[in-house]
């Protein structure tokens, strides 16, 4: 009785990172901060019809959020919480040392104006705050995957998906998962570090 208890605990242990993650999305955050993920080459344009990539970014801090513009529910509140991050992030480094990008994996229907549409109603700036979707349908599964983001089509022409603030390094992997009701300490996090 006493192994089989120990294999127990030790199989217990194992599977929940040590005590520490005992969800999916917890033992996925955990696993970015200990090894930061290269993610994978994709082409985004974003409300203005620029075209650009994640790695454009290197050198600087990047917050990502993904979204799609006709989502009534958990994009809204990405939204207002990317907004609270820009505006508590000191505005002289908005752009030169941090940036914040929403990404649509919607390209088939959320196109320029309606993103901007979207960025329009949160205050995105389309400098320091650029709302963009990914070009290549080839590429969104690639890039959601790196992310950790799981899309599934709800049947009535929307999504389902999961939610989450992600921040990456100056290096462009991706390096910290943060909940949406925690902006304020996701954004001091950040100033801190700059």
């Amino acid at each position: 009785t006493a192994l089989v208890t120990l294999l127990g605990i030790g199989v217990f242990w194992a599977g929940t990172d040590g005590f520490t993650a005992f969800t999916a999305e917890t033992a996925r955050r955990a696993d970015v901060l200990r090894s930061p993920r290269s993610l994978p080459a994709a082409a985004l344009e974003d409300q203005d019809g620029r075209r650009f990539s994640l790695q454009d970014y290197q050198g600087r801090l990047l917050a990502v959020e993904f979204i799609y513009t006709r989502c009534t529910t958990v994009c809204r509140s990405l939204g207002m919480a990317f907004r609270q991050v820009r505006e508590r992030l000191p505005a002289q480094a908005l752009g030169r040392e941090v940036a914040l990008l929403s990404i649509s994996f919607d390209a088939a229907r959320d196109d320029p104006a309606s993103l901007k549409a979207y960025g329009q109603a949160f205050g995105a700036d389309g400098a320091h705050w650029r709302i963009a979707r990914i070009r290549s349908p080839d590429e969104v599964a690639p890039l959601l995957a790196a992310f950790g983001i799981v899309v599934i089509a709800d049947g009535l022409g929307g999504f389902e998906h999961n939610a989450a603030i992600h921040l990456l390094g100056r290096d462009g992997k991706l390096a910290q998962i943060s909940d949406i009701d925690q902006p304020v300490a996701f954004a001091d996090r950040i100033a801190r570090t700059l």
